[in-house]
């Protein structure tokens, strides 16, 4: 037994939960907390990871690898996605390896009924997102413990305070990369040879959905492309399950 293991076995149900893997955050790597959730006796099998394929994403995804080439990696394939991001997982599946990854669609009467023009993004971005990513999302994690994201502090001022380890809708989150800052990214696609988003060159350093995304420059956000012009900055998918 690893010493990853062993800290994931000390772990315990209830409400100790998120203290145990908060105080695991503080005292491990980052691969050493991964791997704490997605071995250990309590998350093994139930702890899901949520990717866009994004510009960041190979970082994670690659971290992942090392630990679980099985562990279930859920992407939500909303039908208005760059043709270059499909094209970027197709290379991170075969790349990496990665062995169940699930591409989760909307639910298709339910998008005919609310979008039959497919322009519900201009009209009402907020039920567009809702319909074509949070319903889909929360469908796809019935059944785990646990997920995993991709988010970091240095992204925007709403992210600026994100824990490592949450509880949200009665399930853990695990921010895993939060305190990382763009140069840790940076530095690890380098030392690990990760293929960049082939939209990164055109100046996107986030990427959603093509009506959404556009580029930004070096002194915005790295998410200031996302929604432009709109007060929105998030889908939805990251926060509390309020909705009707």
């Amino acid at each position: 037994m690893n010493r990853w293991t062993q800290a994931a076995e000390s772990l315990v149900t209830g409400d100790a939960d998120l203290a145990a893997l908060a105080a695991l955050a503080e005292t491990t790597d980052t691969k050493g907390f991964l791997a704490a959730a997605l071995a250990g006796r309590h998350y093994a099998g139930r702890t899901a990871i949520v990717t866009s394929f994004g510009a960041e994403s190979a970082a994670l995804l690659h971290l992942v690898a090392g630990i679980d080439l099985r562990a279930p990696v859920i992407f939500l394939e909303t039908g208005k996605l760059f043709a270059e991001t499909l094209a970027y997982r197709d290379l991170q599946i075969e790349r990496l390896g990665l062995e169940d990854v699930r591409s989760i669609r909307p639910d298709a009467a339910g998008l005919l009924a609310a979008d039959p023009t497919g322009d519900l993004w201009r009209r009402d971005p907020d039920r567009c997102c809702n319909l074509r990513k949070v319903e889909p999302l929360e469908r796809a994690l019935k059944g785990f413990s646990a997920w995993i994201n991709g988010r970091k502090r240095y992204q925007t001022d709403g992210r600026s305070r994100l824990p490592l380890a949450e509880r949200v809708d009665g399930r853990i989150k695990l921010n895993p990369l939060a305190n990382w800052t763009a140069e840790d990214v940076d530095l690890y696609f380098a030392a690990h040879r990760l293929p960049r988003h082939p939209l990164e060159a055109k100046g996107y350093r986030s990427v959603g959905c093509e009506p959404c995304t556009s580029p930004t420059s070096p002194d915005e956000d790295a998410r200031a492309g996302r929604w432009r012009g709109l007060e929105k900055t998030e889908c939805g998918i990251h926060f509390p399950a309020t909705r009707s």
